[in-house]
């Protein structure tokens, strides 16, 4: 039996003339998608609105002041700036180095109220208040510090982008009494990478200082 030419079936599989059935497919998808499309949206508003609500947006420089080597320093940074770039880019105090910035390397190290931190893991804000030295103040005008004087007794750098750092956690280091044999300082410098390999040096000039100490 012939089938008439306007009932023939096109390509989609579809009779002629009809509305073929990815047509309305799409069009009753459409349909049902527009009617759910606003509750849905705003139940997950509502949700995310719970799981998160909103906080005041805070931007903008604040005044503060920083006791930097002896001195009060007043600045004006935005709340997210780090000591290391209040350090470096406000106040010229570059010779505390900026490595990883992830904290992993130690050359930003710098002592807060007598404890050594990594200035690129701390804010500013956060250091109001405390005693901050850096290596620009470890020297009493041409008299360098004493473990400064090591460092270049035993060549204890190469390169030296890493030394500030290195001096100032070994500073630290003799301080906390974390210096009295030679594994225990390595154990306790450990968070100080030097990447010329300069660690034998480092360590005969920390534990010279330690040793100095001891008997003094």
């Amino acid at each position: 039996m012939s089938t008439p030419d306007d009932q023939l079936p096109d390509a989609a599989g579809t009779p002629a003339g009809g509305p073929s059935r990815r047509s309305f497919l799409k069009q009753s998808g459409g349909i049902l998608g527009f009617a759910l499309a606003p509750p849905i949206a705003s139940q997950a508003e509502a949700l995310a609105d719970k799981l998160a609500p909103a906080s005041p947006i805070v931007s903008g420089a604040s005044p503060m002041t920083l006791n930097i080597n002896g001195q009060a320093k007043s600045l004006r940074l935005e709340p997210r700036t780090t000591l290391l770039d209040a350090l470096r880019e406000y106040m010229d105090l570059t010779g505390t180095k900026k490595g990883c910035d992830h904290g992993q390397c130690g050359a930003c190290t710098v002592l807060v109220d007598g404890r050594r931190v990594n200035a690129c893991l701390t804010l500013a804000v956060m250091s109001q208040g405390k005693q901050i030295t850096t290596i620009e103040g470890l020297a009493k005008g041409d008299a360098l510090h004493p473990m400064q004087e090591a460092f270049l007794k035993h060549d204890g750098f190469q390169c030296g982008y890493c030394t500030p750092g290195q001096i100032m956690s070994g500073v630290a280091c003799v301080k906390e009494g974390h210096a009295t044999t030679d594994d225990q300082a390595r154990e306790w410098m450990s968070g100080n990478l030097c990447r010329c390999g300069a660690y034998p040096n480092i360590l005969a000039a920390v534990r010279e200082v330690a040793g100095q100490q001891a008997k003094g």
